[in-house]
């Protein structure tokens, strides 16, 4: 492993430019088809925000009395 843990690759000196930059290609290629993919969150429709932030910041339309409402639920 290299100093930023990425994983180390020697080249044999023997190598020809040409076999270097074939193995170069070739790790390339299997980093890019075994990453994993980042899956996206989910999109909040606009409507659907504004909608829960009016709700939340809303008092209640009707007065409780004082009573506590979750013996009702």
């Amino acid at each position: 492993m290299s100093a930023d843990g990425a994983p180390r690759i020697d080249v044999p000196s023997s190598a020809t430019p040409e076999e270097a930059a074939a193995l170069v290609a070739a790790v390339e290629q299997f980093l890019r088809d075994t990453t994993v993919a980042v899956e996206e969150a989910p999109k909040v429709d606009a409507w659907a925000r504004t909608a829960r932030l009016e709700g939340v910041s809303r008092g209640a339309s009707w007065d409780t009395g004082g009573q506590d409402l979750t013996a009702w639920g």
